[in-house]
């Protein structure tokens, strides 16, 4: 199942025109709030020059690129954890998503209306988050009254899942700070995890900037702003012009690298998005290759050889023995297997090894 990140913001913000030109899907966009109602769903490829020479090297029946899921998400107003707007819908929209994309409107145009009358990246920003705080707040304290039926009971387990909620009510939602900013063990991250809470997801602040600024960004003088408070809260700014984004993306391969290179623009908004929230999820890739196919997967950071082919197929974890594997700058540098082989440099793993980005497999099983 694809990575989901949901494009989120106020009305108005750019989200659409952004999420047109990164998935090339058509989402309707206009001059006026809540045009998006349900949220548009398009599926982008990753890229991965790894992939590139793969598929040249060894000339595959097929190349299966791994995938990111973007989703369009109607725009938020004050009062949208109370169900303002469409608040309730935008809502359990973002519970589905591993990541957030904020998108922040740091450009002036007097022909696109703002819902707030004005540009300021830090009240928008500051809307959306306690929008998502009061939302989490509301769950907490719906889990919270359940759990205190339980512990009546003496319910050990409920007991130790209330101190964990209360904490996460005192410590975190009633100071008004998001879930993520606290630190837990890994048994209490897995637990968290299953109460789906929207401010323990990782956000990406997507600062859209003039087109005329896209490629000297550090001269919009609302970015810092979106620095500033991203630095705070641990996330990454992508500052990313939506039209010239919309313009890249009818483009081809060739004339988008030209067109890039022109601007002095290093990757495309897509392309950016893509790899800080590999970053903040703590993601990597690990490749197959062979004359059926050449294909990408992913995998969490630290993951061991049998649950990495696991991705693959479950078979494969349950008879695991053991795992070929070459590193793609040793491919590079041999410039074809059976050379990698004769220099002595594919090497057999097993099941405590933890797999590296790039890393080329081949699993050995028996089931």
């Amino acid at each position: 199942m694809p990575l989901r990140c949901g494009i989120v913001g106020l009305p108005n913000v750019g989200k659409s025109t952004l999420f047109n030109a990164i998935t090339q899907a058509g989402a309707e966009s206009a001059n006026y709030p809540f045009c998006t109602i349900d949220p548009n769903i398009g599926v982008v490829t990753v890229p991965d020059i790894r992939l590139d020479y793969l598929t040249k090297l060894y000339q595959p029946k097929k190349t299966i690129p791994t995938a990111f899921e973007f989703l369009d998400i109607a725009g938020l107003v004050e009062g949208a954890s109370k169900g303002e707007g469409l608040g309730n819908k935008f809502l359990s929209h973002i519970r589905e998503v591993d990541a957030i994309a904020h998108v922040v409107r740091c450009f002036k145009d007097e022909n696109v209306v703002h819902v707030a009358q004005s540009v300021n990246p830090t009240r928008d920003i500051e809307i959306i988050n306690l929008e998502l705080i009061l939302a989490d707040l509301e769950s907490i304290e719906k889990r919270i009254n359940k759990l205190e039926s339980k512990i009546k009971s003496k319910d050990k387990d409920a007991l130790q899942e209330y101190l964990l909620v209360n904490r996460i009510r005192e410590e975190a939602l009633n100071l008004g700070l998001p879930v993520r900013s606290l630190v837990f063990s890994d048994e209490e991250l897995k637990l968290i995890k299953s109460f789906n809470l929207l401010t323990n997801k990782p956000v990406i602040y997507i600062a859209n900037i003039a087109e005329e600024e896209a490629s000297n960004p550090s001269s919009n003088i609302y970015l810092r702003e979106v620095e500033a408070l991203a630095h705070d809260d641990d996330a990454r700014v992508i500052p990313v012009s939506a039209k010239l984004e919309a313009e890249i993306a009818e483009l081809d391969a060739e004339d988008k690298k030209a067109f890039l290179e022109d601007l002095h623009i290093p990757q495309s908004g897509l392309d950016a998005t893509i790899k800080a929230a590999y970053d903040l999820l703590g993601l990597i890739t690990y490749l197959t290759a062979g004359k059926p196919e050449v294909r990408a997967w992913t995998i969490q950071k630290g993951t061991k050889a049998p649950q990495a082919a696991a991705v693959i197929h479950t078979d494969f974890e349950r008879g695991f023995i053991k795992a070929e594997v070459i590193s793609f700058e040793d491919l590079v540098q041999a410039g074809s297997e059976s050379k990698v082989r004769e220099l002595g440099k594919l090497r057999i793993e097993g099941k405590e090894y933890i797999v590296q980005d790039g890393d080329i497999m081949h699993f050995r099983f028996n089931v």
